[in-house]
């Protein structure tokens, strides 16, 4: 029994081998990321290098990561190099590791085969004329690359190296005046995108705006520039309390504050007699009696309208009893077998098509009619 299976074995390795020699031959792959056990949010730079190994054919490659809750990505660079012979292709892309566990990265590749005789048709003829390049595609398995993230420390808000800028220009104001105050936070890290910038605990009125975002990726890491713009408003002296918020450094494994300090806002209190209004809006209401005229003038209308129903049908009937259709008049005013024709003819000859017949039939065929008989005729299919 364990001797077939053995053989039954060798069978399945000598029928499926082939096939993975054939992809062998083609390339070879290197997957490889700076790091293995990052913090949450911090950077991983990852790069596929993948050389082409077999010179008869023509490859193209498709590659990209799965996406997946436990981690961001994007790719921040691509170099192609080819020859003759060869294609070198190196993919970077910066990942960030969302959860402290075990996070697998997976990933998609496709291999693309064609011919130097297919590139060239593919590209022939001019841009309205762009034929299509004839690939056959294989997914290739490549197995996830496993990364140990490790966990921050507790309350950390913002992963990186950051710098905090608070300006506010003024610290008087009169009561419910708007006081403008902006927080930049800029630096090199994970995005520094807080939900709110101040405690929730405040005892003013705060006015906010989405917050201006601007970053840029590359093989160095993502700079972000994060304005988050406010204004504060009371009736009357407050204190803006100061906030500290926690970040980490991941490469020197530092953590610090960011901090704004607290500050004293001096406010005038508005005289409250100036925001009484001596106009009255809307004015006193006053004795009205034309709602009186206004309540019977609607039986009034209705009447009117009633009997404007009733009479516009009548007057409709007898208008168009009286009106004549002119192609009856001509019709009937017609004093020849010709004139007659050409009547019928300018006017839906295929509704008189008899009648056309036999005035045809008459004109150029010695036919024999009765024109008063063909005219009542056209009249009766009128």
């Amino acid at each position: 029994m364990k001797h077939n299976l053995g053989n039954l074995w060798v069978a399945l390795c000598l029928l499926y081998l082939p096939a993975i020699i054939l992809q062998a031959e083609d390339f070879t792959y290197h997957l490889r990321v700076d790091k293995k056990n990052p913090y949450v949010k911090e950077a991983v730079l990852l790069t596929l290098d993948v050389n082409q190994t077999n010179p008869n054919v023509v490859l193209l490659f498709n590659f990209d990561l799965v996406k997946n809750e436990n981690y961001s990505y994007q790719r921040v660079d691509i170099k192609e190099k080819s020859n003759a012979k060869a294609l070198q292709i190196r993919y970077t892309y910066l990942i960030y590791p969302l959860k402290p566990k075990n996070v697998n990265i997976r990933f998609t590749l496709k291999k693309k085969v064609t011919s130097e005789d297919s590139v060239a048709y593919s590209f022939s003829g001019d841009r309205d004329n762009v034929k299509g390049l004839v690939t056959k595609d294989y997914a290739i398995a490549v197995p996830p690359l496993t990364l140990h993230v490790k966990s921050l420390p507790q309350g950390t808000e913002l992963v990186g190296d950051f710098t905090l800028d608070a300006t506010l220009k003024r610290h008087q104001a009169k009561a419910y005046e708007a006081l403008p105050f902006h927080v930049t936070i800029e630096g090199k890290g994970y995005l520094p995108l807080l939900p709110n910038i101040l405690p929730p605990d405040i005892n003013f009125t705060l006015f906010k705006e989405k917050p201006i975002v601007k970053t840029l990726s590359s093989t160095q890491g993502t700079q972000s520039t994060v304005k988050y713009s406010m204004a504060l408003s009371h009736v009357k002296d407050f204190t803006l309390p100061a906030v500290s918020i926690r970040a980490f450094d991941p490469p020197s494994e530092k953590a610090y504050m960011l901090r704004i300090p607290s500050k004293e806002f001096k406010i005038t209190e508005v005289n409250k007699t100036t925001l009484i209004d001596k106009v009255d809006t809307p004015p006193l209401l006053t004795q009205d009696w034309s709602w009186f005229e206004t309540l019977f003038s609607y039986p009034f209308v209705f009447f009117c309208g009633y009997l404007t129903a009733k009479v516009s049908p009548w007057q409709k009937k007898v208008k168009q009893q009286k009106a004549i259709d002119p192609l009856e008049e001509k019709i009937k005013n017609a004093k020849t077998e010709k004139e007659l024709l050409q009547i019928l003819m300018a006017n839906e000859s295929k509704v008189f098509g008899s009648c056309i017949h036999m005035l045809e039939d008459s004109l150029y065929a010695n036919g024999k009619i009765n024109l008063r008989e063909v005219k009542e005729k056209a009249l009766h299919l009128l």
